[in-house]
């Protein structure tokens, strides 16, 4: 049997309901909260929230989704209408990305490959 082991980001929100309606409203996400932590998982993207009081901690906190269909990923959260949704890029470095602020400033960047994702 392997366990193989996994990242897991940990978010700060300045509002665990209001995290929880984003992530499940707009981003289509599943969310399990428990008490002031919030988990929201969708396919195998998966993220975490904590109670914070302070706005710098999620003003100045980002990461980075590899992978999960990035394509399909943008195309649906533009038909959602997410606010701040950004163009999908190709970037110099090879990767094709997209990025989103939730309510509270925390910064999510998707992305995949260039060369996987063009062919």
């Amino acid at each position: 049997m392997t366990d193989a082991a996994i990242c897991i980001p940990v978010l700060a929100s300045l509002d665990i309901a209001e995290s929880q309606a984003f992530y499940q409203d707009q981003l289509g996400f599943a969310a399990e909260r428990h008490g002031d932590y919030l988990l929201i998982r969708r396919n195998r993207m998966e993220i975490h929230f904590w109670l914070a009081d302070d706005r710098r901690y999620p003003e100045n906190t980002s990461c980075y989704i590899r992978g999960g269909e990035i394509l399909d990923l943008h195309a649906e959260f533009s038909a959602r209408g997410v606010p701040g949704l950004s163009a999908i890029e190709d970037k110099p470095w090879g990767m094709t990305e997209f990025h989103i602020h939730d309510p509270h400033g925390n910064l999510l960047r998707f992305g995949g490959s260039t060369r996987e994702l063009r062919g």
